[in-house]
């Protein structure tokens, strides 16, 4: 019978040096496995961080992309233009990381279909909305603030009405996403009056 100290064959050879592998050998092993598995992570990670990605299922593609397309995000007379995760994914590695973890609630709903007709996808779409401006409020508008501050607004060059907010957005610390709901996308129905 083994004794209380005794620790099972994998453990204690786990545990144990090499006998057969040099120290610098391990180590030499052990990073290029670390490169291997942070390339492959970075690799997925900026694959489902694309348009195509996003747009890749069709409760996209044909509710909310759509909407997208009519939008000065998607055409301008620049040229330049904000794509889904411009707008839904922050560029920073933490933010990015914690994003891409709250999005997997939405690959649950992709999975059962919570939203894979229009009808269902309009019946859900309040929710699915107010749900995105309280995170984008939470980081203070960070996916907006990528292209946008206030700090280089030419004031001077806009319209008075949109001066005059955006002063006021700076003098209450407003975020973007306070008075741009429905900047990309069509606003639900049944929206209350101050949103």
């Amino acid at each position: 019978m083994n004794s209380p100290d005794a620790k099972p064959g994998l453990l204690k050879r786990l545990r144990s040096p090499s006998t057969t592998w040099s120290l610098l050998s391990l180590l030499l092993i052990g990073v290029v496995l670390g490169i291997l598995f942070w390339g492959g992570f970075h690799t997925i990670v900026e694959a489902t961080n694309t348009e195509t990605f996003c747009i890749g299922c069709h409760e996209m593609q044909k509710n909310v992309y759509v909407e997208y397309q009519k939008t000065i995000h998607y055409t301008n007379r620049t040229g330049v233009r904000a794509t889904c995760p411009d707008c839904h994914v922050p560029k920073e590695w933490g933010p990015k990381m914690l994003r891409k973890i709250q999005a997997t609630r939405e690959l649950y709903g992709k999975a059962v279909g919570s939203i894979d007709t229009r009808e269902k996808f309009e019946a859900k779409r309040l929710s699915l909305a107010e749900h995105e401006w309280a995170r984008m409020k939470a980081n203070n508008s960070l996916e907006c603030r990528n292209c946008h501050t206030l700090a280089s607004m030419d004031s001077d060059k806009q319209k008075p009405r949109a001066k005059k907010s955006h002063e006021l957005a700076v003098r209450d610390n407003e975020t973007c996403i306070d008075c741009h709901k429905g900047i990309a996308h069509q606003k639900p129905k049944g929206m209350k009056e101050e949103d």
